[in-house]
């Protein structure tokens, strides 16, 4: 296992034994809180929702007792994954051993969270090789003194990859591995409300070596984002304004040593027309830039190809992706018509052209939470990982597929229709700014012993030149995605419980001899406690089916194993 590998994984249970007695608790508002329609719109800037207005859902309340609950587990299982559609490997039969930690450390001070599963998949029957996975999602959030916390997540997850279920030698994706901290400071000062935050990211990618994989080209990327605000509600103005800016910049340590920067400024005024609805504006300037080292190129200027593939040179002058730099400005309003209903929309100039942007969340009946968001921002692989990190619930439940052991793309929050879903950000790995366009909707809640959760999303992305000058045969790509997640348990009694999980997922991408790929799946899982304290059986069966061109596959599979949690 690489230092890498082992560095990113092991921040993932690291994170249950970060709490200590030294912190307070609690964090900035939750996002769309009451402060916004009293006048503290957060700042849209030129990448993602900067740290600084980022704030968490499915929080908590003040902790009388600490509490800890810290379940590590080991696992045996045995597996058989049959392709319907024929080949030279059509059945092949596997075990697999497992070792994770699900767990949650609460005290006065410090909420941390971490679920995180490795895997060993030894083949028995086919001519494929033994593969490793490390899956998991973790979070600290800790209070430092009164208005000064620090948060910190990590994330390792497959990405990249089309087939919704995987066993040994059928993997089409990379391992991805990602880990951010920082600190945030929300406090008062007389009237005025003062945010600021920073966020140090690392996003790592190993492509295991598959045939097409990015992460190869990828390598690593180090992301630094920062913003401050300050602002006042309505009261002693009969308008509430918040100035604020933003920093952004990812360095990759690609093939081509890609760099994207983006800086903003603004300032935004809240309106109270009534009592459920406000009017919103803002205006301000942004700063958008990506470059690349050039290729190495002959005497003549002409592109060299080394094995099949174009070499950086770092003595030639850099090449210039995306640039934008001008006025910002928007409007929109902020509707609350009741306690359980909130909607924003917005509309106009941003990142290089017309921008619409909102957001929507909704507590249904019964215990049942929606939320929607519709966004435009301009970044790049790795920021757009680190933010959702970032933007990881305080408290969370990170539902694992039965067959993969992985968690299904989603994490949902603990209030209903809370949460985040990575599989936009995982989809397609590249070292290439983009401006995205897309929407992402969720669903969660519980019910009795139901549980459910789904997450949906569509993307639209538009990369800056891989290369420019005189290599007009690489225009900008662009890709699409959709994918949707669906997931629902249900406790049958004491010691049984049931769950079924799928997920459908489009991609497609304008790349030369590029194929569509077009995946569905589904698993149901069986749990089954026993007499015996911490032992469980697990039983899960799954078929899938990816269609991209020439490939049409459908795969079956099943597992039978034991758990031992201690």
């Amino acid at each position: 296992m690489s230092m890498r590998r082992l560095l990113c994984a092991g921040a993932l249970a690291a994170a249950l034994f970060a709490a200590g007695p030294g912190f307070a608790q609690s964090g900035p508002p939750a996002d769309g809180g009451d402060d916004e329609l009293a006048g503290e719109a957060p700042p849209e800037g030129a990448s993602e929702t900067p740290p600084a207005a980022s704030r968490r859902r499915g929080g908590r309340q003040a902790v009388a007792h600490p509490r800890a609950e810290i379940r590590p587990y080991v696992e045996v299982n045995a597996g058989v994954s049959a392709d319907l559609s024929g080949g030279d490997d059509d059945v092949l039969t596997y075990t697999s051993v497992a070792a994770g930690v699900d767990g949650r450390v609460e005290t006065r001070r410090v909420t941390a969270q971490a679920s995180y599963r490795y895997e060993r998949s030894i083949a028995i029957d086919g001519e494929v090789g033994d593969e490793d996975s490390h899956s998991g999602v973790a979070m600290v959030h800790a209070q430092i003194a009164p208005g000064l916390s620090l948060d910190a997540g990590a994330l390792a997850a497959r990405g990249g990859g089309g087939a919704p279920l995987a066993g040994p030698g059928r993997q089409s994706s990379g391992q991805v591995f990602s880990a951010y901290a920082g600190p945030t400071l929300s406090t008062q000062a007389g009237p005025l409300e003062v945010n600021a935050a920073y966020r140090l990211g690392y996003v790592h990618v190993d492509d295991d070596g598959l045939a097409g994989g990015s992460g190869g080209d990828f390598g690593d990327a180090v992301v630094h984002n920062a913003s401050a605000s300050v602002g006042m509600g309505p009261g002693r103005l009969p308008v509430g304004w918040t100035v604020g800016g933003g920093y952004v910049r990812e360095e990759s340590g690609g093939d081509f040593d890609n760099r994207f920067e983006a800086a903003y400024v603004r300032g935004d005024v809240v309106f109270p027309v009534g009592p459920t609805l406000a009017l919103t504006a803002g205006i301000g300037y942004e700063d958008i830039s990506s470059s690349q080292s050039d290729v190495l190129r002959d005497s003549n200027g002409a592109p060299v190809l080394i094995g099949g593939r174009f070499v950086a040179d770092p003595t030639r002058p850099r090449l210039r992706g995306l640039s934008n730099s001008g006025l910002i400005y928007d409007g929109g309003i902020i509707w609350r018509p009741t306690p359980r209903t909130e909607l924003q929309a917005r509309a106009g100039h941003r990142n290089g052209g017309t921008a619409v942007t909102g957001s929507l969340r909704h507590q249904l009946p019964r215990g049942l939470g929606l939320s929607a968001q519709v966004y435009d921002s301009v970044g790049t692989t790795s920021t757009h990982i680190v933010n959702n990190l970032n933007a990881l619930p305080t408290e969370f439940n990170a539902n694992r597929n039965p067959l993969t052991g992985a968690f299904d793309g989603c994490v949902f929050g603990r209030d209903p229709g809370t949460g985040i879903c990575f599989d936009q950000a995982l989809q397609a790995l590249s070292n290439a700014s983009f401006h995205a366009r897309g929407a992402n909707v969720l669903l969660s809640g519980t019910r009795g012993p139901w549980s459910f959760g789904l997450g949906a999303g569509y993307a639209h992305r538009r990369y800056s030149a891989l290369f420019e000058g005189d290599i007009t045969a690489f225009d900008p790509l662009s890709d699409e995605s959709f994918v949707v997640n669906a997931g629902v348990s249900r406790r049958l009694g004491r010691f049984s419980s049931m769950s079924i999980d799928a997920v459908a997922s489009w991609f497609d991408s304008d790349r030369v001899a590029f194929e569509p790929v077009f995946s569905t799946g589904v698993t149901a899982g069986y749990y089954r406690s026993f007499l015996i304290p911490g032992l469980q059986l697990n039983a899960a069966l799954g078929i899938s089916h990816t269609n991209s061109g020439l490939l049409d596959s459908t795969i079956l599979q099943a597992l039978i194993g034991l758990r031992y949690t201690f």
